[in-house]
């Protein structure tokens, strides 16, 4: 084999991965000249174009789709032999890539991380926040976590937290000043601070409980925002209404900061999932995190 094919072709494959020479050089922290000279390498030594380049995409040519569906597995098999020889040594390294809703990070995933970390030192964990539906396997992760409900029924799921309810709250403050809602009818007359959903550029409507159905309520869009941190600060201070997940609330619940409003519109979330394909279920860094999560968690 062409040891100068070989040795570039993690640089081939983040190419395409990327669709670019300059993610590609992001992804592998490289310069773009570097990928450039790397796959001209590549193209010399075979003799065909393996990319079409415009001024704006980058793009496989028939020649580059065929190498790569043949090279992409076995390198893929080659680097999880290499992980496996070296869980066999008690070691655990390489990128896992996760990516999260926000809602996850605090107190599911940290307390994880912290000990996934101390285990497995040789391990890199990239943690990508957002409320996106994200395809993690176009974008190149290894996992998600998502709600039960949002999760694809091809993907196998390992449970990370308990069933929840979402629940409306408010500072005592903000009640003491404009009342508190007795019906669902009474949201119209308060400011209710609403979620605009990434993916669909939506405005969320809160999901109650009413007579043991549940139904969807256009709240007033006075107060918008896209993350719940963002809902969770302007409640506090007194803004208006929030809908919130309560264990993402379940502090100032605790010490009288936030008020529960409504309590019998409360609807249950089945809980909070890792996500990922079979194939990755395979691999040993997933493996570690399950593992720990799992212990972590006690579920």
């Amino acid at each position: 084999m062409d040891r100068d094919v070989l040795i570039h072709l993690p640089v081939i494959l983040s190419v395409a991965r990327c669709r670019g020479f300059a993610a590609a050089a992001k992804d592998l922290g490289m310069s773009a000249s570097a990928v450039s000279h790397a796959v001209k390498t590549v193209e010399d030594r075979l003799g065909l174009p393996l990319f079409a380049r415009t001024t704006r995409t980058v793009s496989l040519t028939d020649w580059g789709m065929d190498f790569i569906n043949t090279v992409a597995p076995a390198y893929l098999e080659i680097s999880e032999a290499m992980e496996r020889v070296q869980v066999a040594q008690g070691q655990v390294s390489g990128l896992l890539r996760i990516n999260m809703p926000y809602l996850s990070l605090h107190k599911t995933i940290t307390p994880v991380i912290k000990e996934l970390h101390r285990r497995h030192p040789k391990l890199t964990v990239e943690l990508f926040a957002d409320n996106a539906m994200t395809d993690i396997i176009a974008d190149r992760f290894d996992a998600g976590i998502r709600l039960g409900g949002m999760i694809a029924q091809d993907m196998v799921t390992v449970r990370l937290a308990p069933p929840f309810r979402w629940v409306v709250v408010g500072s005592p403050d903000y009640l003491a000043t404009r009342g508190t809602p007795k019906s669902i009818e009474d949201l119209k007359h308060h400011t209710c601070i609403s979620y605009r959903m990434t993916s669909s550029g939506r405005v969320y409507q809160w999901e109650l409980m009413q007579d043991d159905v549940e139904i969807r309520v256009e709240t007033s869009i006075s107060m918008v925002v896209n993350t719940g941190q963002f809902a969770i600060e302007l409640a506090l201070d007194g803004i208006g209404l929030a809908y919130m997940a309560e264990p993402s609330i379940s502090e100032p619940l605790r010490d009288g900061r936030l008020v529960q409003v409504l309590p019998e519109t409360s609807s249950m979330e089945s809980g909070l999932f890792l996500y990922f394909t079979r194939s990755a279920g395979r691999t040993p860094k997933l493996r570690a995190f399950i593992d720990t999560a799992r212990e972590v968690l006690k579920l």
